[in-house]
């Protein structure tokens, strides 16, 4: 008999990324699961080649054609992992039971705005199972996933020939600034690394991305809003290690079970994202002792203190220690 499940989480990349042990457990633990899954449309090829799925819905401008489309399914279950209006909307307009994933804004207004942490010690993607417990579904503790069609890896060969044994993959997108280390600072690591480096990102990094890989010979690529996402992902699977802000690469990194040394700005390991299961040695470098930490749950364009400390006192020898020990 099939039961037939809707998952909702519109986005981002990290958010998608973070719900494929659920997609997967549901799949393999439920007799007779069919998955179905409800994005938006500008990140459909995070889903597409998840052999876990059976159809992916897209949401693009408005959502009353897509109401009509999930309607025609008639889905058992719905999944709700993202928890705003358009996502109640699908809900009462199926009129299905659905299972709600509590996104603890109040207690994450807390920590923000009074420093007091109520949080559960819990990584997102474990509350994310919470909320298919009733079908007794458990975690099979195999971490995150992340499925790149054949057709869209990177083509390694292209890259310089100093590459080819080996390269340090550096995401420096963050969907706000204080999010992302600071130009100077990622200058500062690439001189006191000899190994080749490929710089990810997106639009808004190309220009600083461009301007990084200018002061350094081939040992530094930049390859922002240059590639695709999957291919992005491809070098990011490939790499030796990873450097990367608090960003939806790093949750694409940790799929891959890659070392990961990820830097964290105004948003905090406690908010429960933090890379999910990746190789043993990754380590989390954030500024200790900064009572403006976190500033926000999701960041700003520019540093409410005007110091930007918690991104400008990284140890930059610290990191360098690291990816020494690490590169192997």
């Amino acid at each position: 008999m099939k039961v037939k499940f809707l998952i909702i989480r519109f986005s981002s990349i990290g958010d998608i990324v973070l719900t494929s042990p659920v997609i997967r457990c549901l799949k393999e633990q439920v007799t007779g699961a069919e998955i179905y899954f409800v994005v938006k449309e500008k990140y459909a090829e995070i889903l597409k080649a998840n052999p876990h799925i059976k159809r992916v819905f897209l949401y693009k401008d408005k959502i009353t054609p897509l109401l009509k489309e999930l309607e025609e399914v008639q889905f058992d279950y719905i999944i709700d992992l993202h928890m705003n209006i358009r996502s109640n909307r699908i809900k009462r307009w199926l009129k299905v039971p659905g299972f709600s994933f509590d996104k603890l804004n109040f207690k994450k207004w807390l920590l923000v705005n009074f420093k007091v942490d109520r949080l559960p010690k819990k990584h997102i993607v474990d509350r994310y199972l919470e909320t298919v417990e009733v079908f007794d579904v458990k975690n099979d503790e195999k971490g995150l996933d992340y499925f790149i069609p054949d057709n869209q890896h990177f083509d390694y060969k292209s890259l310089p020939e100093v590459f080819q044994n080996g390269y340090i993959a550096f995401c420096i997108a963050g969907s706000y600034q204080t999010k992302k280390l600071p130009p100077e600072k990622i200058i500062a690591i690439c001189r006191k690394l000899p190994y080749p480096i490929v710089l990810l990102g997106g639009n808004r990094e190309k220009p600083v991305g461009d301007s990084i890989a200018g002061q350094f010979s081939e040992r530094v690529v930049n390859l922002c809003d240059k590639i695709s996402l999957n291919e992005s992902a491809s070098l990011v699977g490939n790499a030796r290690l990873v450097l990367t802000n608090d960003t939806g690469m790093m949750h694409i990194a940790a799929a891959f079970q890659k070392k990961i040394l990820s830097f964290w700005g105004n948003t905090v390991p406690e908010l429960g994202m933090f890379p999910y299961l990746p190789a043993p040695v990754s380590k989390i470098m954030q500024v200790g002792g900064l009572k403006c930490r976190p500033c926000s749950k999701l960041g700003f364009d520019k540093c409410p203190k005007k110091h930007f400390r918690c991104m400008n006192d990284i140890d930059v020898e610290e990191v360098a220690g690291w990816v020494h020990e690490n590169f192997r």
